[in-house]
This record gives C-alpha cells, structure tokens and sequence, in this order.
C-alpha cells in the first residue's frame, strides 16, 4: 500500500485549484480593464484631433470667405471657436489657464490672455510629456493671414503626434 501524506483540513488541492483559478479570473480582469482604458484613451485622442481639425478648417472657412469678399469683416475675437457654426457640447467657454482645475474633465476652453485653447484631458496617463494639470493646450496665432494651432509641448498619445 502507498503512502498518502496526511491531508490538511486547510489546504487542500481542491483550495489550491480555486485559487488559480481566482488568479486567473483576477488577471483577465486586469488585462480587460487595461485595455478598455486603452480604447478610451484612442477615442479621446480621435475627438481632440477632430475638433482641433474643425477649428482649423472653420479658420480656413473664415479666411477664404474674407478673400473672395473683401467687404466681410475681420473678427476681433480671436477665440476660434466662435468660427465654428456650432459649439461644441464639451466647450466650458473662456477660462484661465491657471483656473484649468476648475474646468470639468473632458472640456474645451479659451484663454484670452495667452490666446489659446485648452483641453482638460479624461485620460492625462496616455499623453506624453504628462500635463501636471491634466490639461493640454494650444497656442492660436496669426501670421501672414494664416490661422494656426502650435502645441505648448510636443504632446504624443501612446507614441503619436497630433
């Protein structure tokens, strides 16, 4: 006859086979987890660049308009937003860069005294450098009649430039 140890009420296989199998449940959970914030960082990145490419071509829209009829004038505000037909629901209005907290997670402002837009971010941990405010922000100027949007940093979501 074999010898078979002594099984202990405490931990038997059966418990170790549960607690794999809960490591595992627990691991998968994690993976997932990671990889939905993963998937809404991407979306994040996609609506910011969408409504970056709006505000460029609704400046574009504005100057051509200005070219083909003289007579059109110039806007004073240089909020480009206010080109845009309709706002956007995720547009808080003017704001301070230094009240940015203040701003809900996932909002567009206008600075009027730097004259730039900004961007307070759902997911600050996807971009790179990392915004110590959690908000990213872009300059608007106006040179030789073209509109442009120059980033505060070289921002870079999971690797990629806007």
């Amino acid at each position: 006859m074999a010898y078979s140890p002594p099984s202990s009420p405490l931990w038997s296989r059966r418990t170790t086979e549960w607690m794999v199998v809960a490591l595992v449940l627990v691991g998968l959970i994690w993976a997932y987890d990671h990889e939905v914030t993963v998937v809404q960082a991407e979306t994040e990145k996609v609506m910011v660049w969408s409504t970056l490419a709006a505000l460029r071509a609704a400046a574009a829209i504005d100057q051509l308009t200005r070219h083909v009829r003289p007579g059109t004038p110039e806007q004073q505000d240089k909020n480009p937003f206010r080109l845009l037909q309709k706002l956007p629901s995720n547009y808080a209005g003017e704001q301070a860069m230094r009240d940015i907290l203040q701003v809900p997670t996932g909002n567009w402002v206008y600075d009027p005294l730097c004259v730039c837009v900004g961007y307070r971010l759902l997911y600050p941990q996807a971009v790179e450098p990392q915004p110590e405010t959690g908000a990213i922000w872009y300059r608007v100027g106006d040179v030789n009649a073209e509109f442009y949007l120059t980033p505060h940093a070289d921002y870079r979501w999971f690797g990629q430039k806007p």
